[in-house]
């Protein structure tokens, strides 16, 4: 299986320490989700274990594309007349908090650089720029650019979502898991759970995103699994893609490492093929993404790096965070719908705050009983 370009970087040796017997808490997923919520619950002092099937960031989260951005997988006014204005603000001021909080726990793992949405023709131009204003008059920072840069010359106009960034995601979430350790949170790793029978915790928390399949059926029949394809390009003489770019709605994006290397992924739309967990490439795909990368830079450089990994989509595009009905002491953090490396940081947080007894609006607006 190819490994992803995040996870070849050399990992330190990982340190918790080992519980007997019972804990407080079992986590199933070592990736950002699982790290956030073992942190969370770790320095309020519950005994958590937590296991991950490959090692620490190896599923979803050494796997996507590298995008720490705010909000979720709609855009910000369409989550406005879906959810209402309110709702729409609090999830966007809980991301915006998030990444805040990652950036103090990151390190240089995140570059603050800003995330640039463009449009390919005028129909997607008018969104983005609904978009824009919805984002303006709520008061978000935000910029639009009528005029882009040369290489950017292609598309039609675009906004400048002002907090986002640039992420290593497996330097982040095992820089995570390390401070988990640190406050006493128990990590282990290839230690794959088949069944939640096999744990024993006063409460259980699935946080595995599109790698649910198999523990719950009533998540398997509303958490479904989306192959996501990535390629990575050789350092490129010129930095052209700064920070990340993402266009058609976020079926193609992509952006450059501090050493030039061109990360590109999606082309996914249209295929049903890539409705799917397993974890592989295909010629269809890799085709298209290298057709793209031939675009954005005049021709094709070579390919070092090539992956696909899994997210989670629900059926109304929100997490699944909270309890699970019917299932007394069992919790869920799924279905980021892509957006991963914020939404399930921050949801791995609102979960452990839950399982303190703590209440939020924004789990409210997570709660997996409008689904299951």
């Amino acid at each position: 299986m190819p490994v992803p370009y995040w996870l070849e970087e050399p990992a330190p040796p990982l340190l918790s320490r080992a519980y007997d017997g019972r804990v407080d808490v079992e986590i199933v997923g070592g990736g950002v989700t699982g790290c956030s919520c073992a942190l969370a619950l770790a320095r309020a002092g519950l005994r958590v274990r937590l296991r991950e099937a490959r090692a620490i960031a190896g599923g979803a989260s050494g796997r996507n594309g590298g995008f720490a951005l705010r909000g979720g997988s709609m855009a910000y006014h369409e989550a406005v007349s879906s959810l209402g204005r309110d709702r729409a603000a609090s999830l966007w001021s809980l991301t915006e908090r998030a990444l805040s909080s990652i950036e103090t726990l990151a390190g240089d793992a995140l570059r603050r650089t800003g995330s640039l949405r463009l449009a390919v023709d005028e129909a997607e131009r008018n969104e983005v720029r609904r978009e824009y204003e919805a984002l303006r008059e709520d008061g978000f920072a935000v910029e639009w650019l009528d005029i882009l840069p040369s290489q950017l010359s292609a598309f039609a106009g675009g906004l400048r979502h002002v907090p986002d960034g640039a992420i290593q995601p497996a330097r982040w979430v095992r820089r995570l898991a390390a401070q988990a350790a640190a406050v006493g949170a128990e990590l282990r790793e290839h230690a794959y759970v088949a069944s939640l029978d096999e744990l024993d915790a006063d409460h259980i928390v699935i946080a595995t995103d599109g790698y649910t399949q198999g523990l719950l059926p009533e998540l398997d029949a509303v958490v479904g699994p989306v192959r996501n394809q990535v390629v990575v390009t050789e350092p490129l003489e010129e930095l052209l893609f700064p920070l990340p770019h993402y266009a058609r709605h976020g079926y193609d994006y992509w952006h450059q490492t501090p050493d030039g290397r061109l990360v590109v992924g999606g082309r996914r739309d249209g295929d049903e093929a890539e409705n799917t967990a397993v974890e592989e490439l295909t010629p269809a795909i890799q085709e298209r993404l290298e057709a793209f990368v031939t675009q954005l830079v005049g021709r094709l450089p070579a390919i070092t790096h090539r992956w696909a990994g899994i997210f989670g989509s629900s059926p109304d595009g929100l997490p699944l965070a909270g309890a699970v009905p019917g299932r007394p002491g069992v919790w869920v953090a799924a279905g980021y719908a892509g957006h991963g490396n914020v939404l399930g940081f921050a949801c791995g947080e609102l979960v452990a705050g839950a399982i303190r007894g703590e209440s939020s609006p924004e789990l409210d607006l997570f709660d997996p009983g409008r689904a299951l």
